[in-house]
C-alpha cells in the first residue's frame, strides 16, 4: 500500500466566456507550450464556427459533442498466472471527461483543414452528430470491452 496520501483535487476555475470549468479544462488540454490565450482563442473561434454550421449554441453543439464521446467502458491488461488478460472495466466519470477531451483534440489535430479552429469545429460537429473519428474510437473501446466480458471476474 502506498504510504503517500491522495493527491487533493483543486476546483477548476469557470471560463470567463461560459462560466463553465469543463470548458476550462478542455481549453488547459487544447494548450501547447503553455500558450493559453492561443489556445482560448482557437476554442472560441471554433465555437463561432459551430454556431454557424448548426445553427445552434455553440456550447450546446460542444457539451453534446463531449457527452457522445465519453467511453462508459474500456479494458485494462491484467496479468494471472504468467498469461496478460484485457480485463473490461467501467470508466470513472473523470477519466470519462479526460478521455473525451483528450480523443477529440487528438483527432482534431490529425484532420486536413486548413486552421486549428476549423478542424476543432469539424470534429467536435461529427461527435455531436454521433459521427466522426472520436466515437468511432469510443465504440471501438466498448467493442474491445464487450469482446473481453468473459474475463470480467479478473477484475479487483
Amino acid at each position: 500500500m502506498s504510504r503517500r496520501s491522495r493527491a487533493e483535487h483543486r476546483e477548476t476555475p469557470a471560463d470567463s466566456r461560459f462560466e463553465s470549468p469543463v470548458v476550462t479544462k478542455f481549453v488547459n488540454c487544447l494548450m501547447v507550450d503553455g500558450k493559453k490565450s492561443v489556445a482560448e482563442a482557437i476554442f472560441y473561434e471554433a465555437v463561432e464556427i459551430l454556431e454557424q454550421r448548426a445553427g445552434q449554441p455553440g456550447e450546446g453543439v460542444f457539451q453534446q459533442a463531449l457527452n457522445n464521446a465519453k467511453p462508459a467502458l474500456e479494458v485494462k491488461s491484467r496479468r494471472v498466472g504468467g498469461a496478460t488478460y484485457q480485463v473490461p472495466i467501467e470508466v470513472r466519470p473523470e477519466r470519462r471527461s479526460a478521455l473525451a477531451t483528450r480523443w477529440l483534440i487528438g483527432f482534431a489535430r490529425a484532420r486536413s483543414e486548413k486552421s486549428m479552429a476549423e478542424r476543432l469545429a469539424a470534429e467536435l460537429l461529427a461527435a455531436s452528430r454521433g459521427e466522426g473519428a472520436t466515437i468511432k474510437k469510443k465504440e471501438d473501446t466498448h467493442r474491445m470491452a464487450e469482446a473481453n466480458k468473459a474475463f470480467a471476474h479478473y477484475r479487483w
